[in-house]
């Protein structure tokens, strides 16, 4: 395992800037996530990470030692990606067993990690089968499980799940958690899916256009997001975002900041009742979501999203009464779009 220290990173390819004194610090041991939308510079923080690309200006460090223009080989870093880059022509064994041997490794103790690696991956019956035999999910835990079985220092995975159906993504979700804890190595690990991040990552770095938006745990990024673009990517439904002088003074109590300002209400904190407090807002839209319905209501001109339990009656055209407790609105400000207060 390796803490791993980007300082000051400039990235261009041509005349065009993808990483501009980029600084970032991941510590020993921790799983920590990448994410943000395409183009905001993710990938190209993993390659470089991997060796796969060179920095144009600052440096990259494992455990205090520069490493920013060494190949990926004397890193030692192992790297999952969106393709499962299998060998075609070689078993489940022997694609899992590959990197062991061209390390020279004795053949009885190759095995002996082939098998613990395929028990913890479920792979255990499959050791005969060529890729072509397998399903996605299976293709992608051979590719997962010869990554690991190096033991690097580091293990990348670039966007590993998105081939994958939504059931099977969920399961290799959980496929991966249970593995860190088997093979606590730094992982980093690049997604667009704001879920992925929220559900895998110990820590986690929202990105836009190559610069970091905010770092903390999935929890912190939730509940106070630095900023508007960070408030509407975390979140689904995405949050409902508006300025604070559209809104009923009598839902929008409690203490405000000094003029105008950007208010956001999570779907979850948006109350709907049937008596009497709050204000009059009509359904709209309902989409059943199973276990949960997300509820579009009108208060006049504006618009907000509510989630609530998935039952019956929640009807479109039908009144509701809208309010939310005062400790829920977050505040950003209407020029920077930064947060000023959260109760």
């Amino acid at each position: 395992m390796a803490k791993v220290e980007l300082k000051g990173i400039s990235k261009t390819f041509g005349t065009a800037v993808v990483l501009k004194e980029f600084n970032l610090a991941i510590e020993e041991g921790e799983f920590f996530c990448l994410v943000g939308p395409s183009g905001c510079g993710k990938s190209t923080i993993l390659n470089l990470i991997a060796g796969l690309e060179a920095p144009t200006f600052g440096h990259i460090l494992f455990d205090g030692k520069e490493v920013g223009r060494l190949g990926p080989r004397p890193r030692d870093v192992a790297m999952v990606f969106q393709s499962y880059a299998l060998y075609p022509h070689k078993s489940v064994y022997e694609n899992i067993a590959f990197p062991l041997r061209i390390r020279g490794m004795d053949r009885g103790e190759i095995r002996t990690q082939v098998e613990k690696i395929t028990s913890l991956l479920g792979l255990s019956d499959l050791l005969q089968r060529m890729p072509k035999q397998l399903s996605g999910g299976q293709q992608q835990r051979v590719a997962l499980g010869r990554a690991l079985v190096r033991q690097p220092k580091v293990f990348l995975m670039d966007e590993p799940l998105s081939n994958l159906d939504a059931q099977l993504r969920t399961q290799m979700r959980l496929e991966i958690k249970k593995l860190h804890k088997a093979f606590p190595v730094t992982t980093v690990y690049v997604t667009h899916d704001q879920e992925e991040a929220m559900s895998l990552s110990d820590r986690m770095a929202v990105l836009r256009l190559g610069q970091i938006q905010q770092v903390g745990t999935p929890m912190e990024v939730y509940r106070r997001p630095a900023n508007l673009f960070v408030a509407r990517f975390i979140g689904k439904p995405t949050i409902n975002i508006l300025e604070s002088d559209q809104i009923p003074k009598n839902i929008l109590n409690g203490p405000l900041p000094e003029g105008k300002a950007w208010v956001g209400i999570r779907p979850e904190h948006v109350k709907l009742g049937k008596g009497s407090g709050g204000v009059r807002a009509r359904i709209e839209v309902v989409e059943p979501m199973g276990s949960e319905a997300w509820i579009e209501v009108a208060l006049g001109d504006l618009r907000l999203m509510a989630k609530h339990s998935g039952n019956d009656s929640w009807k479109v055209g039908t009144s509701v009464q809208v309010s939310w407790e005062p400790e829920d609105p977050l505040f950003f400000s209407l020029e920077s779009e930064t947060l000023v207060m959260r109760h």
